[in-house]
């Protein structure tokens, strides 16, 4: 059984910086991908970052890019998402999701509805 776990949310000013992780277990893959998606109230779920394991290629959306990084800790199956340089617009709920692909398939653009498994999302709040 596939387990999402997201830590490492909080209220940070403008310009700070959180690094959120996503501990990943309960399946073994070559083909897949994590990806970072937040969520606003009244809004589509906006996928941020993602990462393919298999060759480590990533994907950034145009509103993080530069200013996030997605990661992977093969020993401790942790991705994370490091964030720089926070935005109050930054603010939302983040989940983890992990999608089955092809071995041909790319992993953007990001569609939420494609992903297989969720973890249950970690506040991130910026504010002065």
């Amino acid at each position: 059984q596939v387990q999402l776990v997201e830590s490492g949310g909080g209220s940070v000013q403008p310009g700070g910086s959180l690094r959120l992780s996503c501990s990943a277990s309960g399946f073994d893959l070559e083909y897949y991908a994590i990806g970072w998606f937040r969520q606003v109230p009244g809004k589509e779920r906006e996928g941020v970052a993602s990462i393919r394991p298999r060759d480590y290629q990533t994907y950034y959306s145009d509103s993080v890019r530069g200013r996030f990084t997605i990661s992977k800790d093969f020993s401790a199956n942790t991705i994370y998402l490091q964030m720089n340089n926070l935005r109050p617009e930054d603010t939302a709920v983040y989940l983890c999701g992990m999608i089955v692909l092809s071995p041909v398939q790319e992993i953007a653009p990001m569609r939420w509805r494609e992903y297989d498994d969720w973890g249950q999302g970690t506040q991130v709040t910026v504010s002065s």
